[in-house]
């Protein structure tokens, strides 16, 4: 395992889920929530991996059920070359399924009502990703 920060991003057309991890890259974190849309999106992350001093992005790929890719895969994929070229900094792809389910099932437990669900999901899901990243690496 390589130790240092990771950074994961679960990408969405409206809103891209961000989680960090701690330096020694065993624990993730919810972060924030960035404007998929918006036209900064790319310095946004760039200076978001600068100051938190990230060594590694995670993004997440969604696959369907039997594992194959479609059009929100390609459309990940296209992220994430942008993010890598944005940072300068190494860009994998994990597998995305379930992220979502796992973290609104968190969200449930924790007993948010569904506005306030809404809110942190992305960033949860993103937390979610990276844990099971690091949790790959060890």
């Amino acid at each position: 395992m390589s130790a240092g920060r990771v950074l994961a991003l679960d990408y969405g057309t409206r809103r891209v889920g961000v989680a960090v991890s701690d330096p020694l890259g065993i624990s993730a974190q919810p972060h924030s929530v960035l404007d998929g849309s918006g036209p900064g999106l790319m310095r946004d992350i760039g200076r978001l991996a600068a100051d938190l001093g990230v060594e590694r992005i995670v993004v997440g790929l969604p696959l369907s059920l039997n594992g194959s890719e479609g059009p929100s895969a390609a459309a990940a994929r296209r992220f994430a070359a942008e993010v890598a070229a944005a940072t300068g900094l190494p860009v994998e792809l994990l597998d995305e399924r379930f992220t979502t389910v796992s973290a609104e099932r968190v969200l449930v437990e924790a007993g948010l009502s569904g506005r306030r669900r809404r809110g942190v999901r992305d960033r949860v899901a993103a937390a979610v990703l990276l844990q099971s990243y690091l949790d790959g690496e060890r």
